[in-house]
Order: structure tokens, then C-alpha cells, then sequence
């Protein structure tokens, strides 16, 4: 059965680019991003990589760990790594599973056969320091994923996760957020004394809490 919001992500032990990764200690109670590549020295990874270890700054500032996987093994994973620096500019700053038996990617289901059975497809998998599966995204082999996205989802889920609080369609941090329903006008009052715009009983607006 395929992962669902809520779950406990699977714990497993593989090989990585910086050794032996222990799953559950690598996550260690912060927030973790593991996402999965088809293969490795395809142009597409390779420009995923680089994106990534750009915005390596922009997870740490949030608390959050990236870890990426490819069914390749760690021998052609040592050579990409420099295929990634020359052509992107930027040097892998995160690890890199070494997945060539694949028990991490059916683990998680990231192989989908009617796409291609024996790559994975381009999984993302958002775990809060609990361990939970927080967000799935699954792009297929041909389109690059929107790494700002991924970072716009975790501030997201950080924000709601702290603050009685939905963010509305297009939200992006700082903007104004909704109140959740079961928030009554009462707590409301307490928890937000700034106030809100109450467009409908339901729909109520207020500015993202700074804290």
C-alpha cells in the first residue's frame, strides 16, 4: 500500500555519498526532504542536484535535512558528483543514496511501473521531526521539479503546524493567512488581536502570526 499522509516513514539503512545512512538517526528530530532521481548522469537530475545544493542555505535556515536517491550505485554516484559541480557550478552539499537494489525504492513506492519499472519516478516525501509523512509530490521523468515550491510547502506546513491557521491558494510567507473554522470568534479574538476580515463566517482573514 502506497504511503499516506500521516504514516511513520519507512526506516531503512543504505549507502550514501557521505556513508552508511540510518534513516530515522539521520532525521534525528528535524524536518527531512527525501527525493528520489530515475537514474544517474541524465540532464535532468543533474540540473535538480544543483538546484538543491543552491538552496542548501534556505533549508538549513528552516531546520530541514535533504537527502536525494538514485538506483544507481555509489561508484557512478562518486563520478556524477563531479559531472554536477562542473556543469552547474555548485558542489553536492547533501547526501545521495545509493539505491541500486532498489529495497528504498520500492520501500516508498517510487518505482511506478506503467511509467518505467525499473527507475523511480520524481518522488519528494516532506517528514516532520516526528517522523511523519507530511506531503507527497511525484513529478515523471521528463519535468523538473520547482524546488521554491517544495520550500513554499515546508514554510506552509512549519506555520500552520505552530499557528491555528490554513494558508490560502498562491500563499507564499509573510502574506495573509485564513483562520481555521474550528477556530471560534472568541479564541479568535485572544489569538489573533490584530484582528481578521471576515468575508464569510467560514473565510476569515488575518495576517501570518510573526511568531
Amino acid at each position: 500500500m502506497a504511503l499516506q499522509l500521516g504514516d511513520i516513514a519507512p526506516d531503512f539503512t543504505q549507502e550514501s555519498t557521505e556513508g552508511s545512512i540510518h534513516f530515522h538517526e539521520f532525521i534525528d528530530g528535524n524536518w527531512t526532504i527525501l527525493f528520489s532521481h530515475p537514474k544517474d548522469f541524465t540532464p535532468i537530475c543533474t540540473t535538480e542536484l544543483g538546484q538543491v545544493a543552491r538552496l542548501k542555505a534556505e533549508f538549513d535556515r528552516r531546520g530541514v535535512k535533504v537527502i536525494g536517491l538514485s538506483v544507481d550505485p555509489l561508484a557512478d554516484h562518486e563520478k556524477w558528483v563531479g559531472d554536477i559541480e562542473e556543469t552547474q557550478g555548485v558542489k553536492l552539499n547533501f547526501p545521495l543514496i545509493a539505491d541500486a537494489d532498489r529495497s528504498v525504492s520500492n520501500l516508498y513506492g517510487m518505482i511506478h511501473p506503467n511509467a518505467d519499472d525499473t527507475f523511480t519516478v520524481r518522488s519528494v516525501f516532506v517528514i516532520d521531526p516526528n517522523k511523519k509523512v507530511r506531503l507527497t509530490i511525484t513529478y515523471p521523468a521528463p519535468t523538473g521539479r520547482n524546488f521554491d515550491e517544495i520550500l513554499r510547502v515546508v514554510d506552509a506546513l512549519q506555520l500552520t503546524d505552530k499557528h491555528k491557521v490554513g494558508t490560502p491558494a498562491n500563499w507564499k510567507n509573510g502574506q495573509d493567512v485564513i483562520i481555521l473554522p474550528s477556530v471560534t470568534n472568541e479564541e479568535a479574538r485572544e489569538r489573533f488581536p490584530e484582528g481578521w476580515r471576515e468575508l464569510k463566517p467560514y473565510l476569515r482573514v488575518t495576517a501570518q502570526p510573526k511568531s
